[in-house]
């Protein structure tokens, strides 16, 4: 029986304990180890809530395998009871008690043991129970055990919840860690591109869901977008990776050699043609046919497509002769093929064919967290190409590619790199290495959009200035991130949020 003075013991060891211990589950087990030394306990169990399952944290006298099946769900048995309820229960004898599970099976057959058992709340809600089961004698008071086990968990209510908040963080954990594993899996980028926001990698999620069907893709986006290597990643998905990819392109072609093009022709088909020549189409039997800008054929163009398209026969200029090809379609235009048919210069019927599965990739404005991961890859790039050692972009030229509006998207950024590779004569990329669109953007026209009021994207000039700093100092750590976020004077939950906001990948800091 717990009397005045070991009461008084019992809190003044445990007050001490919540002082020196900063491990929670270690001040957890002192707390039994007290109870078990002062009060004499058989077992005594301290669980946790996790969603709708209280589960054995700390426990004394159990076992390692009895400690693991002490589990109980919300109103299952009297430690769900007391959950449930937020309200203490007291069991005087366990044997004649039905309502008690004895879940860890450490109890057997014993008679004349008392169970007393109590919520731990805090801000309201049940976040775990603290109970003890001992013998019965005669000068036992259960009630007076009751009390002190309130009193108790009242006490250590604060450092309970700080570890049902680390069991939750750390499920929020293995939950992210599962998602990307998942997408590492399933929604991997492809190798072949470069980007990391939201909008691409929802074209990555496409990409892997239609590469391994034979539907016709069409691939939607302004010029410089990248429609080609999206193409090109599909075909290396599908099951046709090893057969050909032959790509032809539209609008670079004149509409009486498009059709000799695409289907082929027979010798005399016309003047010039002094000998039988396959087409792109029966070049690619087997494989992948990809038609780049294809809202720039003519209308007879487009009627011999339509039927190509939907039998996938064909006859070359000059012959009768019907030929039957195993062809993947995929199709790319930077034209607003809508407005065209409107207009009447584009068909319907062709439209709905191609349009089975269409893809649309972001303008380069549109995607200005990738801007400077592409910068990084071109410079790596054109370093190896012109055999420089250039290592960096500095932060002023960091300022002006991500200020600019990029009309010619990935391509007009590539050249722009290329270009400043070219003209640098140190280790770094200076602002006055970009193009002078970019350093005199007012002038020429070419000034990121402003906001109505004609004032500078303060935000965007902030963002890819953290930017840096981040990259720089996680460069300087080898991508140690503690490490890093000390240097800057940040926590590490900031520099994690702040990593994630720029997508900052280890491409990024691990360049020498």
């Amino acid at each position: 029986m717990a009397d005045g003075s070991t009461e008084i013991s019992v809190l003044n060891h445990i007050s001490v304990a919540l002082v020196q211990e900063r491990d929670v589950s270690t001040l957890l087990k002192k707390v039994l180890e007290i109870l078990n030394r002062e009060l004499g306990l058989l077992h005594g169990t301290i669980t946790l809530r996790q969603d709708d399952i209280f589960f054995i944290e700390a426990s004394q006298g159990l076992s390692d395998i009895e400690k693991s099946r002490g589990k109980y769900h919300l109103g299952e048995g009297i430690t769900g009871m007391v959950a449930q309820t937020g309200k203490p229960c007291v069991i005087p004898d366990i044997a004649s008690e039905p309502r008690f599970l004895d879940r860890t099976g450490a109890r057997g057959k014993a008679k004349n043991i008392a169970f007393v058992c109590v919520p731990i709340i805090h801000t309201g809600s049940v976040i775990g129970t603290l109970s003890i089961d001992r013998k019965v004698e005669k000068n036992t008071d259960l009630e007076r055990d009751l009390r002190l086990l309130e009193t108790l968990a009242n006490i250590i209510a604060e450092a309970v919840s700080v570890m049902v908040e680390e069991y939750l963080e750390r499920d929020q954990l293995l939950a992210e860690n599962r998602r990307l594993k998942e997408e590492l899996t399933h929604g991997r980028r492809p190798a072949n591109i470069i980007g990391n926001c939201s909008t691409m990698q929802n074209v990555y999620s496409m990409i892997h869901q239609v590469a391994p069907s034979n539907a016709t893709v069409l691939i939607r986006g302004a010029s410089g977008t990248g429609k080609e290597l999206v193409a090109r990643a599909i075909q290396q998905e599908s099951p046709r990776r090893d057969r050909p990819f032959i790509a032809v392109n539209c609008a670079a072609l004149p509409d009486n050699l498009i059709e000799s093009e695409l289907f082929g022709h027979e010798k005399g088909a016309f003047t010039g043609a002094v000998s039988r020549r396959i087409g792109r189409a029966e070049a690619a039997d087997g494989g992948t046919l990809f038609l780049d800008e294809i809202g720039d054929l003519s209308l007879p163009v487009q009627v011999k497509l339509l039927r190509f398209i939907q039998e996938r026969t064909f006859s070359r200029v000059g012959s009768n002769d019907e030929l039957k090809v195993d062809v993947r379609l995929l199709a790319a235009t930077s034209r607003d093929l809508e407005k065209l048919m409107a207009e009447g210069k584009f068909r319907e019927d062709l439209y709905y064919r191609l349009n089975v599965f269409p893809i649309h990739l972001p303008e380069l404005r549109k995607r200005r967290c990738d801007i400077m991961l592409l910068a990084e890859f071109f410079l790596e790039k054109y370093s190896k190409v012109y055999n420089k050692t250039i290592k960096r972009i500095s932060t002023p030229a960091i300022n002006m590619l991500m200020s600019y509006h990029w009309p010619g998207n990935v391509r007009e950024l590539e050249n722009c790199i290329e270009r400043a590779v070219l003209t640098a004569t140190t280790e770094a990329i200076s602002a006055y290495n970009l193009p002078p669109s970019l350093q005199t953007a007012e002038e020429s026209g070419t000034a990121a959009l402003p906001p109505k009021d004609g004032r500078v994207d303060f935000d965007t000039l902030v963002g890819s200035f953290e930017r840096e700093l981040i990259v720089e100092a996680l460069k300087s750590h080898t991508g140690n991130v503690t490490a890093a976020a000390q240097q800057l004077g940040l926590s590490t939950r900031v520099i994690h949020y702040k990593i994630k906001k720029y997508g900052i990948t280890p491409d990024w800091y691990r360049k020498k």
